[in-house]
């Protein structure tokens, strides 16, 4: 069963809104093994243990934003970057899903040439 993550994040007005992520979990998993890094050693670059990481990554456990950031800073990728590549067709509003589902795939691609995921 997947966990959603719900993160408040203010815009330049000071107001906030919700960006909720199905599978932030499994696309740090995939990344980090991808870059042939073990759960210890990218738990320790992010101060985290072994076992916090593998709760996130196994979508059991909701890191904060300061964990979040760490974790895209290990890996070399902006935090709006992982949030999108962790996005699926459920996450999308049923009335942008067509558009989503015809630039999902470049714009992944061209993320992940630029970020070598």
């Amino acid at each position: 069963m997947k966990t959603k993550f719900t993160f408040k994040i203010f815009d330049t007005s000071l107001n906030f809104f919700n960006i909720e992520i199905m599978d932030l979990g499994t696309t740090i998993k995939t990344i980090r093994k991808q870059r042939g890094q073990t759960q210890n050693e990218f738990a320790s670059s992010c101060g985290i243990t072994q076992t916090y990481l593998s709760q996130i990554e196994n979508n059991s456990k909701e890191p904060n934003l300061s964990i979040l950031k760490q974790i895209g800073i290990e890996l070399d990728i902006p935090l709006p970057i992982l949030f999108f590549l962790s996005l699926n067709e459920d996450d999308i509003d049923p009335k942008k899903r067509e558009a989503f589902t015809l630039i999902n795939p470049a714009v992944k691609s061209l993320v992940n040439e630029f970020f070598r995921v």
